[in-house]
């Protein structure tokens, strides 16, 4: 297995499209954060005089807010101001201020919005990485080895993986580099306020955006496993590349429209891969939990892992 996958990975480097994706994932950080250095030299520091009263005044006013709309608010619209009022009450409590100037965690935090890039890329690699052996002829010469097919497979779609988790080692690594460069440390440790449960809790800024980075990520890897599935499936990586990138970029949106109106839209791929919504946000739809979510996506992927593998095994390449 371990030779299957570095023969697909050997495959991968020699092309200088690769080497091209790379490239331009360090460009557009490289470009964020020259924008956001350039931002941030035109603004002045946050005053840190009266942070507590400014706080407690919207503490108050949500407070007023819900007592106003009583049983005629929004559960998702509660949980926000919940949220809202207990992060406020914690800070206030606990002497933690929201005046921060900008620094390289922050700069980290705002290039995860790369992460579509990152996706981007991921979709390209796994949309051509069995159909380019159909187009090109090489399958017959991976068959002809007595290797299992399902084998093969596997492999290629760990290649897969790797290359994602490599995207995305580079876009953290190299924000870190670039943002403690431009923005420089913060002078003390400040932690990450996470509300969860109704509960709020400090973690440190390295350790979520990890965990962020990995929750962020999830989207990109289950659009991955789906043009891997069409690649396999359809042998023509323009479809898995067009249906992938087309679903990354709209599925979010059309599956809200839907969850605005209907309960099972609950059900559709789109409203379950962003996992932050259950620690940062609301469930898209109202009754939907962590661990329901996790178990759609596993539904998802194991079906998009069975079509792949079925026809992939059935296909006869003889032709």
């Amino acid at each position: 297995m371990l030779n299957l996958i570095r023969n697909e990975l050997l495959k991968i480097f020699k092309r200088p499209g690769t080497y091209v994706m790379i490239g331009l994932l360090i460009f557009i950080i490289v470009v964020m954060g020259g924008i956001i250095k350039y931002q941030d030299s035109k603004s002045t520091a946050p005053d840190n005089q009266n942070w507590k009263q400014g706080l407690q005044t919207d503490i108050n006013e949500s407070k007023k807010q819900l007592q106003q709309m009583g049983d005629k608010i929004p559960d998702s619209q509660k949980v926000y101001f919940e949220r809202d009022i207990a992060i406020k009450e914690y800070q206030i409590k606990h002497n933690i201020s929201p005046n921060q100037d900008y620094d390289g965690w922050e700069f980290v935090n705002s290039a995860s919005n790369i992460i579509q890039f990152a996706g981007l890329f991921t979709i390209i690699v796994a949309a051509g990485i069995v159909a380019s052996e159909f187009n090109w002829g090489t399958i017959k010469l991976l068959l002809i080895r007595p290797i299992a097919r399902s084998r093969l497979l596997v492999a290629k779609y760990l290649t897969v993986l790797i290359f994602a988790l490599l995207m995305l080692v580079i876009l953290f690594a190299f924000s870190s580099i670039l943002g403690f460069i431009l923005f420089g440390t913060p002078e003390t440790a400040i932690p990450y306020l996470k509300y969860y449960d109704g509960k709020v809790t400090e973690q440190s800024m390295f350790f979520h955006l990890i965990n962020y980075y990995g929750l962020q990520s999830i989207t990109m890897l289950i659009l991955a496993t789906m043009a891997f599935m069409i690649s396999a499936v359809f042998r023509n990586s323009s479809l898995a590349i067009g249906l992938s990138i087309f679903l990354m970029f709209t599925g979010g949106q059309i599956t809200s429209l839907l969850a605005a109106k209907f309960e099972w839209a609950k059900y559709i791929l789109f409203a379950n891969t962003d996992l932050m919504q259950y620690f940062d946000g609301m469930p898209m739809v109202e009754g939907m939990t962590l661990g329901f979510s996790i178990i759609m996506l596993i539904v998802y992927f194991v079906i998009f892992q069975l079509l792949a593998h079925y026809v992939f095994n059935k296909r006869d390449v003889a032709a």
